[in-house]
């Protein structure tokens, strides 16, 4: 490099400094961490900003990133801290900016909430809850008429069930659950049942009622929002005869429902899968599911999936979102609520009453 060339060189350096100080925001205690805004600096000091660092006080526990809000994990709880931030390019790290306001982590709340009547709630979010995971199970629906009563009519269909883990709530904060109501038995058609949700994460779809202008059973409820599995349709009717097709499986946690058998011969009902309940012979109605986790399947007329934490099969923890046939009634749905839920998550076997 010539003597000029690199004079020129050095006097652009010299311009070159580091960032200036960041402008704090604002620290928010979660769980064991803090999550601290901020505003970039108006000077980069001629280098382009490589990254930005959070250090607490007490301890100098420190979170790094690219962008504001920087998350510092690893501090006590109970202990109240503040934070500071710098930005670094090239040349090195800039002055530090303001302390923040003082917070305070917390330690995780374990536990769990269940609605298991139809109707409408406001879940608050309890103290020290920040994820949730929620498993939701939709109506089952009524059988529909032909005549004056269930008979010749055909089975409704069950309720679907859906999840999803590792919600982000804020304590304090109030969200919408509805739980799904079994469909009611009218005439000429049936009820469907109700949808069963929480907030805008999780939905499922309540069974449908077969319709009066054919013999087809109802259609089970399908994963609306969330992951899941689709109830059991009804099974199918006939022209005559004072028998009705089976009622739907509700849906599992990793599989459909069963079928329900059509009317007169229980041709076409089908066992459960994924936990799910199994499709109920003529008249009967279908297998519900359970709540606690994802068990054993339903395995023969109208027996419900387990509903995991070792509940037995056929029958036992199976109570939501079966399907009617002529004998039985359609099953309300339900929906459950476990904290925290980035530690406990559906479909396990068991998430148990904590």
């Amino acid at each position: 490099m010539s003597g000029a060339l690199q004079a020129t060189f050095q006097n652009q350096r010299s311009f070159i400094t580091v960032p200036g100080a960041p402008t704090i925001g604002t620290a928010t205690a979660s769980v064991s961490s803090v999550s601290v805004t901020f505003t970039a600096p108006a000077s980069d000091g001629g280098s382009p900003i490589t990254g930005f660092t959070a250090t607490s006080s007490p301890s100098g526990i420190t979170g790094a990133g690219a962008t504001s809000p920087i998350t510092v994990s690893g501090l006590s709880n109970g202990t109240p801290y503040t934070f500071t931030v710098t930005a670094t390019n090239a040349i090195g790290t800039g002055a530090a900016s303001a302390a923040s306001n003082s917070a305070t982590p917390f330690a995780a709340t374990v536990g769990q909430t269940a609605y298991t009547t139809a109707g409408t709630y406001s879940f608050v979010v309890p103290s020290g809850v920040v994820k949730v995971s929620v498993v939701a199970v939709g109506g089952g629906a009524s059988c529909s008429f032909y005549q004056y009563a269930c008979y010749s009519g055909k089975g409704g269909g069950a309720g679907a069930l859906a999840y999803t883990n590792n919600i982000s709530v804020i304590p304090g904060d109030s969200i919408a659950v509805v739980v799904g109501a079994a469909g009611v038995r009218s005439f000429p058609a049936g009820g469907d049942g109700g949808n069963s949700t929480f907030a805008s994460n999780v939905s499922a779809q309540g069974g449908r009622t077969g319709t009066t202008t054919n013999f087809i059973g109802g259609a089970g409820g399908t994963v609306l929002i969330g992951t899941g599995g689709s109830g059991g349709a009804g099974g199918d009717g006939i022209a005559s005869g004072f028998n009705v097709g089976g009622g739907g499986g509700a849906g599992g946690y990793s599989g459909a429902g069963g079928r329900g058998g059509d009317q007169g011969s229980s041709s076409g009902r089908t066992n459960g899968s994924g936990g799910g309940g199994a499709g109920g012979n003529t008249n009967y109605g279908g297998g519900g599911v359970g709540i606690l986790g994802e068990g054993s399947s339903g395995s023969s007329n109208a027996a419900g999936g387990s509903g995991g934490c070792n509940g037995g099969s056929n029958g036992q923890g199976g109570l939501y979102g079966g399907g009617a046939g002529g004998n039985g009634n359609s099953i309300k749905g339900a929906v459950r609520i476990i904290y925290p839920g980035n530690t406990r998550s559906f479909p396990s076997t068991c998430t148990g009453n904590l």
